[in-house]
């Protein structure tokens, strides 16, 4: 027998996109060079050596696709902006045309009654950034501050909820440990001062934007975070899990939610970037109106004396069913969701102010395409996000307040190092053509939020 989920009467239901996996655009009106730019057009980073040149045209397309959102019935859009369409070089010039573009965006999506959710930093540092010694250097911190402070004396009369980082784990890691993503770095030490610097220019940009701000504004994060899991019960992978999660999960959460930092846990970490963190760094990092959570799967960890710092590597375990990139498991999402409130939160901490919690990333790559009938059947992708939305449900009634739920991805985009294999919109785009097709998944989404829950 069926039975009625609902959510509390002001849940937040929304869908998120990146400025470079969607607007294309990537020389015109003046935008400068990201690392991104420059990444995708060397040979051999990318598959098949795709690029974002075009991606799927939503700077030209953006009122056509904000249209679709207000026929799905979608009340939030978090979107980020990119840096270098603003400053485009060192000479701190704005670029007019590129405020222009995210000034009528804006305004779209108020108009169709879409509340826009601003994230200042989805991956594309400037490339003259990047010249300078990028993330790894303390430096950035002080121009990321700039640009988010420029864009709240813009844009903070019509946007009143904003996001400094999405997943600076990605950006530190894959940008710099493992080089997988731009600028394609593989220096351990370099990775380590990024993380750091990363959550210090949010606390330097929170300022900002709060000085800067036209009217009350609420400031979060986005972190992609997982339960981490030992393979098996052998002590060095409890251990190896042990630490991963430090890196995965603790090396942000701690600062933004306690004011403390786990490095000193590991002394590899301490030795290597202890002297990273000055005095008062702690401090302004500790400051967070709301958390945004990023989930797709768990995190399996052995140990694994190969693997430079952390002696752990990831394994996928066998049996469990698979996307295109990792294995399903929704019962990490409430054990995460409670984790956090039960660690960080009031159970643990009666007098720590907890931010509001978000799940502002959930979704799944499925191989999918527009049927003989115009339909676009991805019923492993309704299963997947109610399996999860389920999991969300789980969290509240057991006492953890998230406030929202955001889908990954509103539309099929470029996907990174993956080039355009991968499919995670609930609207498919003809990545030839440009035409959009609202998927079997799209609306089912939009019969949620209609209904603020479902039938499961």
């Amino acid at each position: 027998m069926k039975k009625d989920i609902s959510f509390p009467k002001d849940f937040i239901w929304g869908t998120a996109a990146s400025s470079y996996q969607i607007e294309g655009a990537w020389n015109e009106d003046g935008k400068g060079l990201s690392i991104w730019d420059t990444f995708s057009h060397t040979i051999g980073k990318i598959a098949n050596n795709e690029n974002g040149d075009v991606s799927i045209d939503h700077y030209h397309r953006f009122k056509d696709d904000i249209h679709l959102m207000s026929e799905l019935g979608l009340k939030t859009y978090r979107f980020s902006t990119s840096w270098p369409r603003i400053f485009p070089d060192e000479t701190g010039q704005i670029n007019p045309k590129g405020v222009a573009f995210y000034d009528r965006m804006i305004d779209e999506l108020l108009r169709n009654q879409v509340e826009p959710y601003l994230c200042l930093y989805h991956w594309d540092l400037p490339q003259w950034l990047q010249d300078k010694g990028g993330w790894s250097v303390r430096e950035t911190t002080s121009y990321f501050a700039d640009y988010a402070g420029f864009m709240s004396d813009k844009f903070s009369d019509r946007v009143k909820n904003w996001i400094t980082h999405n997943e600076p784990f990605v950006t530190a890691g894959a940008g710099y440990f493992i080089g997988e993503h731009a600028p394609g770095i593989k220096e351990p030490i370099s990775a380590l001062k990024a993380v750091h610097h990363l959550l210090l220019s949010h606390g330097l940009a929170t300022q900002a934007i709060r000085a800067a701000s036209r009217q009350p504004l609420k400031v979060g994060i986005v972190l992609n975070l997982s339960p981490v899991h030992p393979a098996s019960s052998f002590k060095k992978d409890i251990a190896a899990a042990e630490r991963f999660d430090i890196i995965q999960n603790r090396a942000f959460l701690d600062p933004l939610l306690l004011g403390t930092s786990p490095v000193q846990e590991l002394k590899l970490l301490s030795a290597l970037v202890g002297s990273v963190i000055k005095p008062g760094d702690l401090k302004l990092i500790n400051v967070l109106d709301f958390l945004g959570v990023n989930y797709y799967t768990r995190t399996v960890i052995r140990h694994d004396p190969k693997f430079p710092v952390f002696s752990a590597s990831q394994i996928h375990p066998e049996g469990n069913e698979y996307s295109g990139m990792w294995e399903i498991y929704p019962d990490g999402l409430s054990e995460l969701l409670l984790h956090i409130w039960g660690k960080y939160g009031p159970p643990s901490n009666p007098q720590q102010k907890m931010p509001e919690i978000m799940v502002t990333e959930n979704g799944i790559p499925v191989p999918d395409g527009v049927d003989f009938d115009g339909r676009v059947r991805d019923e492993r992708r309704i299963r997947y996000l109610e399996n999860h939305i389920l999991q969300v449900h789980k969290a509240i009634q057991l006492g953890v307040p998230v406030m929202g739920y955001f889908v990954w991805s509103f539309l099929d985009n470029f996907e990174w190092a993956l080039g355009y294999g991968q499919r995670f919109g609930i609207v498919y785009v003809d990545f030839k053509t440009q035409k959009r097709t609202i998927k079997d998944s799209g609306h089912w989404f939009a019969d949620v939020i209609r209904n603020n829950g479902f039938k499961a």
